[in-house]
């Protein structure tokens, strides 16, 4: 077990060093989040407290969330991918070197910018909660990635790039960074409860001062999704490795 997870911090260690550089990575895990927030920012009178929370989510989501979903199919057009998986790892190691790589980028960026942030807007988030709150969020985004990668079965990234975005946005909207979820109605809580993002934008809101779920279910759920994306991921990449060489 120790001597896989070594493995599978190697895979993790060549992914930073080989992807976290790359153009799709700036534009959709910093730049990007980064004018969203504003938008999101400009012309409303939102507290302190309310912008802490929607620009430290929006940077944990996007940057754990940048590359994970195209390792694979760059791997697989640079004929990398066959190496790893005729190497003496398993694919469930080489998923696990995936999600480590994204959530050690997502995490050294989320706790940059969300630090500089509170200092800024004089925040004074809850600790253990935040802290909590965020490595449990990341991953679970990491894992996301993973099951993001697993289809289709393709060696271009652009196509991986494509349905992900459609499916972070779709996930971004419904979360209640810009409508909370009390001021939502009944069918908009419904869909909200869909999100992953809710719960740690929810247990974000409770490190700054009362959330709208309890906070036991917000960590739960994080754990719950975690789990249920990197099974799913595991299991569909399985399913079309053959694929991937055809």
């Amino acid at each position: 077990m120790i001597e896989q997870f070594r493995r599978s911090f190697a895979v993790a260690k060549k992914d930073m060093l080989i992807f976290y550089l790359k153009g799709p990575v700036v534009i959709m895990g910093l730049i990007f989040p980064f004018f969203l927030f504003l938008a999101f920012l400009i012309g409303r009178n939102l507290g302190g407290e309310q912008l802490f929370v929607g620009l430290t989510a929006m940077t944990a989501f996007f940057t754990s969330t940048a590359v994970g979903p195209t390792i694979i199919p760059w791997e697989c057009r640079g004929r990398t991918f066959e190496r790893l998986i005729t190497a003496p790892v398993s694919l469930t190691t080489v998923l696990l070197g995936d999600l480590q790589a994204s959530f050690y980028f997502g995490l050294a960026i989320s706790f940059l910018i969300s630090l500089s942030a509170a200092v800024y807007l004089s925040v004074h988030p809850n600790p253990l909660i935040f802290l909590t709150a965020t490595l449990l969020a990341i991953g679970c985004f990491s894992a996301m990635t993973i099951l993001m990668s697993s289809y289709p079965p393709t060696d271009v990234p652009a196509d991986v790039m494509m349905l992900s975005s459609l499916l972070k946005f779709s996930l971004l909207f419904v979360s209640g960074i810009f409508v909370p979820l009390e001021r939502l109605p009944a069918y908009g809580r419904a869909i909200s409860f869909l999100s992953p993002l809710t719960y740690y934008v929810d247990a974000l809101r409770h490190s700054t001062g009362r959330g709208y779920l309890p906070l036991w279910v917000d960590f739960g759920m994080l754990i719950l999704f975690g789990i249920a994306f990197f099974l799913t991921g595991v299991s569909i990449h399985r399913k079309v490795l053959e694929r991937r060489f055809t």
